[in-house]
Order: structure tokens, then sequence, then C-alpha cells
């Protein structure tokens, strides 16, 4: 459930213009458990475009060994997403200079270098060479451009004021039941979720009837948010396939941007405590949410410079999303089969 990175190497090369290069090449050296695939090797075709299983591989390689098949699908997914955008960058034009890609070479070079570090034996254990680096490099320049295009002044300032939640520190405490959908059945899996909702309600009303008349308002309130939430996380138990189910679904405290993908965010923050979500349709499948507690935020100003930033990101996120939803289903994915 917790989103992606923008852009870049999955997995591999994090933000390597923003000097972290040292904190995370000590972690991504991989157990060599097998080789690399040939670069030739094919995982799927984008509108004709191919994506090597090599790269796939690449975005695998701080994954534990025992997990890397189970993630390997989000992986593909990603750089399929990553390639429908790239795609339609390129059609909008925008121009990247060679100097700006080699700039960023020698940037992270020195960083290497000031870190002791062998620049090629750590493009090695990368599994990437220069060339791979530049085509990388040169989609995540295009992309900030774009991103810089779009987001002005004026529309990061708008953008702001309008989701201000998310950039003021306010947090939700929630708990979730998650059901994916399979063969496609969407309807199916939202009514499953909707039965199950009905029978927590059915089980609250049940513990509330057995309250004294006499009962004030303070003690029926109390008694149904207890009720709620043990009734809540039984059923999560007995029915989320998400690993919090072992907790009861309890997802702890979250941001309102930056931590869960937005349709689950959003639906979580416009819950009240001790309310529940509708069915909420997301990547995943569907949640039932129910919101435990919220932690308000602090006054913050746009013209912070960590929070502009911050703004920033959060726009290009949903500014990747909107390209997302626009081409992706018109793009002509093709996976290839893997040889056993």
């Amino acid at each position: 459930m917790f989103t992606r990175s923008r852009r870049a190497l999955i997995g591999c090369i994090v933000l390597l213009s923003a000097g972290v290069l040292a904190a995370q090449t000590t972690q991504i050296t991989p157990p060599k458990v097998e080789p690399p695939p040939s670069r030739e090797l094919v995982a799927a075709r984008v509108n004709g475009q191919a994506i090597a299983e090599l790269a796939v591989y690449r975005g695998l390689l701080r994954v534990p060994v025992q997990r890397r098949e189970e993630v390997r699908k989000d992986v593909l997914n990603y750089l399929i997403d990553n390639m429908i955008v790239d795609q339609y960058l390129l059609q909008l034009k925008i121009p990247v200079d060679i100097k700006e890609v080699e700039e960023h070479i020698l940037k992270v070079k020195k960083e290497a270098a000031d870190e002791k570090k062998d620049f090629k034996k750590l493009l090695e254990e990368l599994v990437i060479n220069e060339d791979e680096l530049r085509t990388e490099l040169t989609g995540a320049l295009r992309w900030d451009k774009f991103v810089l295009r779009q987001g002005t002044d004026k529309v990061l300032q708008d953008f702001f004021k309008n989701n201000l939640e998310m950039f003021n520190g306010s947090q939700m405490h929630a708990r979730h039941i998650l059901m994916p959908v399979t063969d496609g059945k969407k309807e199916e899996t939202a009514v499953k979720l909707a039965v199950i909702k009905k029978k927590i309600e059915d089980e609250v009303a049940q513990a509330l009837a057995k309250l004294p008349a006499s009962a004030d308002a303070i003690t029926r309130e109390k008694e149904r948010a207890k009720a709620l939430e043990i009734a809540f996380a039984e059923a999560a138990i007995k029915n989320s396939t998400c690993p919090s189910n072992k907790d009861g679904g309890d997802l702890g405290l979250f941001p309102r941007a930056g931590a869960m993908v937005e349709p689950f965010a959003q639906a979580a923050f416009a819950l009240k405590p001790f309310q529940m979500s509708d069915p909420v349709a997301t990547e995943f499948g569907y949640h039932l949410i129910l919101a435990v507690e919220y932690k308000a935020g602090k006054d913050v100003k746009f013209e912070d410079k960590q929070v502009k930033a911050f703004v920033q990101e959060v726009y290009g996120e949903r500014l990747r999303a909107a390209v997302l939803a626009a081409y992706k289903s018109k793009a002509k994915i093709e996976f290839v089969e893997r040889k056993k």
C-alpha cells in the first residue's frame, strides 16, 4: 500500500543528484544467488518498446531472495508505468541537454570517490553500465522539467492551499480490511466487504442494546467506539489479506501524503474517529477503513523551503498518476513468458 518513488532506478540508485549515494550503496549488493540475465532478454513490451529482464533483476537487488518472485510483478508494473510516462514525455519533445546528464554523471563519480568507492565497481554492483545510467538520468531529468513546467508557483500555491492536510503534518490512525480483486470481479469484491461492514454494524448494535436505558450519550458513544474497534479487528483477522491482519488491520498513524496510495489516504482522512468507510478501491483491491484517531497538523507556510519542496514532490506524484490514468489503458502492454 505504500507509495512508490516518482522516478529513477527502482531499488538501485535513489536520488542520484541529492548526495545520498553513500548511505545507500552499502545496502545494495545482493547475495549472488543467480547471475544477472542477458541484456537481450525481454520481460515485457510497451507499445513495442522492450523492457529488459535485466531491469527487473536490477529492481529486485535489495529485496530478500525469498521474496523476489513475490515482488517481481510490482517491479515490472512500475517499470511499465515508467515507460508509459517516458513515452508520453518524448511525444512532448521536452529537451534534455547532454551537458546536464554529464554533470550528474560527474557528480555521482565525485560522490563515489568521496566515499572511497570505485565508480566502475559500483556500477557492476548495481548491474548497470554508463549508457544505461545515462538513459535513466535523461528520463528523470525530462520528468523533472515537465513537473517544473506544469507546477508553476501559482499552481503549487493553489495545490498547497487546497490540500493543507497533506503538508501540515496531520496524521490519521486507522485500521483496514483488504480484499484483492480476483478474476476481475470488482463488484463482487465490493459487495463482500459491504456484507462484512453490515455484520460489524450489527455486532455494535447488539453491544449497545445491552446497555441500560439510563445510560447517557457519553457512555453510549464510548461503548459504541469500543465495540466497533473490537468487531472491526476481529473481522480484519478473519478476512483481510493485508499483513496487518494479524494486528486486527491496525496501520498505526500515517500522514495524508507520502505513505498510503491516494484513494486510500483520501478516504481515510475524510472519516471522523470511529467511523467506517464504504468499500474503497485501490490498485491493491478493495478496502474497508475504520478511522481510530485523528491528529491535527501545525501551521505551515508555503514559503518555507522544505514545505515548498514537499508540495512539489506530492504535486509530481499526482501529475504522474494523471498521466498514467490517461494513457495506460491505451497502451499496448505485452508480457513475455519467462523460461524456467
